[in-house]
């Protein structure tokens, strides 16, 4: 049994479907459903991610890695610590941070405070942030609980024309809209939507995507197959790699290479709406309040950056990449003798690297731009030759 949503929350619910609905209306009584997702979940004033609901968390829908445990953060700091203090001249300045999609400001606040041990602080820790409601809270929570280190966190509207450094994004890129396709004896097919009743139904549509159509005609899967294509992805990459002068976008997030991704077994797709902790199957329940998510094609995303000028650095699961990165030694510096601060950092490390939970379903993908020695997280387990 799902948890009811309070009379408020229903009722929001009806507002996005009632925008949803004008939506294919106003398109001719169809829509490709990676139109759907933008809009269900970046409509202003409207979707998941751009109203007020809590999202993150034992009271939201579903829990990152940053707010299970501090040492993620800390850990991803010593990974990139190496890069922000590398630069051709020597006495350059540091590169500077900037953070995709910052959630509740976890993780900001962790890597800053590592970072700040390190004594490795950025001049900038610049934030992307396209939700109004989520800035404002991250702004919130930084501003509170580390003012000393707030003068250093700016919040961006666009992707800077020119940066140097570290381009972070945790579970970015599986809230990216997706469109559906489906493999049918007539070929590949856009699996779109349409208004049913009072909600939508799925329905197929001939492909009128150019980039869509020439993604699909190279995927030789069999009829009935359901899968997800993010072209928006791409479209994503490129920018990162346009604006990246010299360093490094460092990518976790769920997900498979190509092989993994569109296996002959995963032929319904990765496509799920989250609500109050359950996965589902249907995206189109409760609209505004299920965040709606698709696994990642790594390969499509290293094929992106090297094609708009990017080296691929690493790839490899969460797991490898945090222990190689240090997260075990992070984890002893708190005495397993003192078992009420111990223990849960324990139970918290093993959610992250256990293969049962996110550690292997995980990944770490590294592009760069310019000359850097070899990531650490990278030194075992690297997975490059899968892509």
């Amino acid at each position: 049994m799902l948890p009811s949503p309070a009379p408020d929350a229903l009722a929001h619910s009806q507002r996005v479907t009632a925008h949803l609905q004008a939506l294919i209306r106003e398109a001719g009584g169809w829509i490709p459903f990676a139109r759907f997702m933008e809009a269900a979940l970046y409509a202003p004033g409207l979707g998941y991610y751009a109203a007020g609901a809590m999202k993150f968390g034992a009271a939201g829908d579903f829990v990152t890695a940053p707010e299970l445990t501090p040492l993620f953060g800390r850990t991803l700091a010593h990974a990139i610590a190496p890069v922000l203090a590398n630069s051709p001249e020597g006495d350059k300045p540091r590169g500077d941070i900037l953070e995709l999609g910052a959630g509740s400001g976890k993780l900001a606040l962790d890597v800053l405070g590592e970072l700040e041990r390190l004594d490795a602080l950025p001049a900038r820790y610049a934030i992307l942030e396209v939700s109004a409601d989520l800035r404002a809270r991250q702004q919130a929570r930084i501003a509170q609980e580390r003012p000393d280190l707030a003068r250093r966190v700016a919040w961006l509207d666009a992707l800077p024309a020119a940066f140097e450094g570290v381009i972070l994004g945790n579970e970015v890129f599986d809230a990216l809209p997706v469109d559906v396709v489906h493999w049918t004896t007539s070929g590949p097919q856009a699996h779109g939507v349409v208004e049913q009743g009072e909600g939508f139904a799925w329905q197929d549509r001939p492909i009128d995507d150019p980039a869509l159509r020439a993604r699909a005609a190279t995927l030789d899967l069999a009829p009935g197959y359901l899968s997800e294509i993010g072209l928006a992805a791409d479209h994503l990459i490129a920018a990162l790699a346009h604006s990246l002068q010299r360093g490094l976008i460092l990518l976790i997030d769920y997900g498979f290479s190509a092989a993994e991704y569109y296996h002959p077994q995963r032929h319904m797709g990765t496509l799920r709406a989250h609500y109050r902790h359950h996965a589902l199957d249907d995206p189109f329940y409760l609209p505004g309040l299920c965040d709606l998510t698709a696994h990642v094609d790594f390969s499509a995303l290293a094929r992106a950056g090297t094609e708009a000028g990017l080296d691929l650095a690493g790839y490899a699961s969460q797991a490898n990449f945090l222990l190689n990165a240090g997260l075990t030694e992070l984890l002893m510096q708190t005495p397993p003798t003192d078992a009420a601060a111990f223990l849960p950092q324990s139970n918290a490390v093993q959610r992250l690297v256990s293969p049962a939970e996110m550690g292997d379903l995980f990944k770490v993908i590294a592009l760069t731009k310019g000359e850097f020695p070899q990531l650490a997280g990278f030194a075992r387990g690297d997975r490059r030759h899968t892509l």
